[in-house]
């Protein structure tokens, strides 16, 4: 049998102990045929095999994320500006204002979640008269968590928010003397106000949305994503804005597996829901790309105890345990696997005295359940999932939370907050993710940063006992999240059989300093045994560039997450893509005095102090209005 591809000369990393100082594969028909030493595999070449020399870099299997919201994200991203890993709050808003002049009527301009104040140089939330400032007349919503989101006056117009309107339960509107609502909607804790108003927005057309989902997963490939379980999600409704990557998949253009999870959208209706899905929707139909994974996040609404580290702690209600009973019951008596959203550990309680009285008289015998999240869980409830035959999926939610959340309840809490260790050394099934992208950032190596080095993307030092080591992260990144799609056998590691996912990091993720762990992105990207990504040195085996829609498209400028390209070069894009001033201004505003301050930023820049480099701690906060 001879090779389709050959990749040698690399530093691969497999969880299999039977290979060590594996320095090449041999993929043919999607699969690993060989993995071994460079000169054992060089055996099945041929001269149609594809042949790569990886300049000793680091190699991982591909990364899997087992909760995240990838085909509602991708209906929307490149509606999205994206402040994922952006410096300062002074950047943020000049690319929101960069966008605002951009976007045409009826658009909004939308900042939907994976930032935190605490990211910003300046530590602190935009303002409404900063956001009105900037667009008088287009209407901009910007998501922080699911905690609270920011309107315009034009975005209070577009949906209608009057003085009449009233809040939905759980839900505040601020308003002010005069009973008008100022543009602040909270979350109190229930966070339905937010995705029904971020929903009242324009869409982007089918064409768009596809073009748009294939973008997002281009993305995600950037940071050596290759699979991923699809968590469902609010006005997530199936099978309708499931069309776009059942397309895409007949017409093998994914670049991501994608194992869904159907997630009701009826409250009080929910049983419904799924005794419906039971009948028309066969368990694991699809393939090894796209393929059905069972029921949940949401099984029923009265269990959703949000995870809004701001307010106390939802106390559920006492139909909680009748109704979940009647949807688990359904699902158990049909082997269908659910997960649940599980925050607290007292909410994980009632919710395991459910599952124990429905397994007394319908065994669960090894159907696979998840609860996700499960920040406060303890070792007595670990223990009752583990009996069950359950898994955790945990999210690097605290990363943009944990000052929140520290805050509430304390620096001791806060170091068990989920107790991943403990989990582990229980022997449950434990699998990393992300929760994108309205809540955390997609990129999986800001995860591996919070899980092994224990900071929030702050910079608060949460965990020191707790913290995890770097092949831990990676594994639970890899093959822990495997076991969450039932795919164990088939992915999560770089062995003979296995799909050939991999990913060549442009750094060496176990010997680069801490701080460079979130840094890390992707060489090459490799799905189903095709390059389905490639930059750096590897950039002449690039797919064909796909033209992003429509043209004032966020995506366009900024291009997610600004790690290796950064800030800087999305705004040099956009110097000449809008014939706008000399890139240092586009920056630094160091054109003239500042806005906010009325210091002059040319004089800073032209000093000896290293302003220009928006990475390093002068160019976050020198221009950005704390150094002069």
């Amino acid at each position: 049998m001879k090779a389709d591809l050959i990749l040698f000369n690399g530093k691969i990393h497999s969880f299999n102990t039977e290979t060590p100082n594996v320095t090449a594969v041999a993929i043919k028909d999607g699969k690993f045929i060989a993995v071994g030493n460079d000169s054992s595999v060089m055996e099945l070449a041929s001269e149609e095999t594809k042949i790569i020399d990886l300049q000793n870099k680091r190699v991982v299997p591909g990364i899997n994320d087992s909760h995240i919201h990838l085909i509602r994200g991708g209906l929307n991203y490149n509606l999205e500006l994206r402040w994922d890993g952006v410096p300062s709050l002074a950047d943020a808003l000049r690319m929101l204002k960069e966008q605002v002049d951009r976007t045409p009527n009826p658009q909004w301009v939308r900042v939907v979640g994976g930032w935190s104040e605490f990211q910003f140089a300046e530590r602190r939330m935009p303002t409404l008269e900063e956001i009105n400032a900037i667009a008088p007349e287009t209407p901009v919503f910007i998501l922080h968590l699911y905690d609270r989101a920011i309107m315009n006056r034009a975005a209070l117009k577009a949906v209608g928010y009057t003085k009449n309107t009233p809040a939905p339960p759980g839900g505040h509107i601020e308003r002010d003397t005069k009973g008008e609502p100022t543009g602040l909607i909270i979350a109190t804790p229930n966070a339905m106000i937010l995705y029904s108003t971020l929903a009242k927005g324009p869409t982007l057309s089918y064409e768009h949305q596809i073009n748009s989902t294939r973008h997002f997963m281009k993305e995600l490939n950037r940071f050596g994503i290759t699979s991923v379980i699809d968590a469902g999600g609010g006005f997530q409704n199936f099978p309708d804005d499931y069309k776009v990557v059942n397309e895409l998949n007949e017409k093998k253009q994914l670049t991501v597996r994608i194992a869904y999870n159907l997630f009701t959208q009826k409250p009080k209706h929910e049983f419904e829901d799924f005794e419906d899905w039971i009948d028309t929707v066969k368990l694991y139909q699809g393939d090894d790309m796209y393929r059905h994974n069972g029921a949940g996040e949401m099984l029923v609404f009265s269990a959703a105890d949000f995870e809004d580290f701001l307010q106390p702690r939802p106390d559920l209600p006492e139909n909680m345990e009748a109704e979940l009973e009647k949807v688990v019951r359904l699902l158990v008596e049909n082997r269908w696997p659910f997960r649940l959203h599980a925050t607290y550990n007292e909410s994980i309680t009632r919710f395991l005295n459910v599952f124990e009285k429905i397994n007394r008289e319908i065994p669960f015998n090894g159907l696979p359940w998840i609860f996700d999240h499960a920040e406060t869980i303890d070792e007595r409830n670990i223990e009752r999932v583990k009996a069950l035959g359950g898994g955790i999926a945990i999210q690097s939610r605290m990363a943009y939370q944990g000052e929140y959340f520290t805050d509430r309840y304390g620096a001791k809490a806060a170091e068990n907050t989920p107790p991943i260790k403990k989990m582990i050394e229980m022997e449950v099934p434990v699998g990393a993710g992300s929760d994108a992208t309205r809540v955390s950032s997609y990129n999986p190596w800001v995860s591996m940063y919070w899980m092994t080095v224990g900071k929030t993307v702050g910079g608060l030092q949460l965990y020191n006992e707790t913290r995890l080591n770097r092949q831990t992260a990676l594994e639970l990144y890899t093959r822990g999240s495997a076991w969450f799609s039932q795919e164990q056998t088939k992915k999560g590691d770089i062995k003979v059989g296995m799909f050939a996912d991999l990913v060549v990091l442009d750094r060496d993720y176990f010997t680069i300093d801490d701080e460079d762990i979130k840094k890390i992105e992707s060489d090459l990207t490799i799905v189903d045994g095709k390059i389905v990504y490639a930059n750096g040195d590897f950039s002449s085996f690039s797919p064909p560039h796909i033209p992003i829609l429509p043209d004032w498209s966020p995506t366009n400028i900024y291009n997610g997450y600004p790690v290796r390209s950064g800030l800087q070069s999305a705004i040099e894009k956009n110097a000449k893509a809008d014939a706008k001033p000399k890139l240092t201004a586009q920056i630094h505003s160091c054109s003239g005095s500042c806005d906010v301050h009325a210091h002059n930023h040319d004089v800073a820049r032209m000093s000896n102090v290293p302003v220009n480099n928006y990475n390093a701690f002068w160019g976050a906060l020198g221009c950005s209005c704390f150094a002069f």
